[in-house]
């Protein structure tokens, strides 16, 4: 997962960090959904018959926050996340 820090002009626009839009061109048509504090952007050549699963996706995305947020997440060493990792 790739994470970066943008901004919103006074316009309303946001740019894209260089790094996140390799593969999107210029004229290329973005989705953007909104789910409760949860922004997911997607070219709209791959918003498919995958929305079921995008939007999913976010649903547990934003459980996940929720719960984070509630300090019920646990910590544990890096080694010990992946052994749990391969259990599922």
């Amino acid at each position: 997962m790739d994470i970066s820090i943008t901004k919103m002009s006074s316009k309303g626009q946001v740019v894209i960090p260089t790094e996140m839009r390799k593969n999107i061109q210029e004229g290329d048509k973005i989705v953007i959904i909104k789910n409760n504090d949860q922004w997911i952007m997607k070219k709209a050549s791959d918003f498919d018959e995958n929305l079921k699963d995008d939007l999913e996706f976010a649903r547990r995305t934003e459980e996940a926050w929720e719960r984070y947020e509630k300090g019920e997440f646990k910590s544990m060493p890096m080694d010990d996340f992946l052994k749990e990792l391969d259990k599922c």
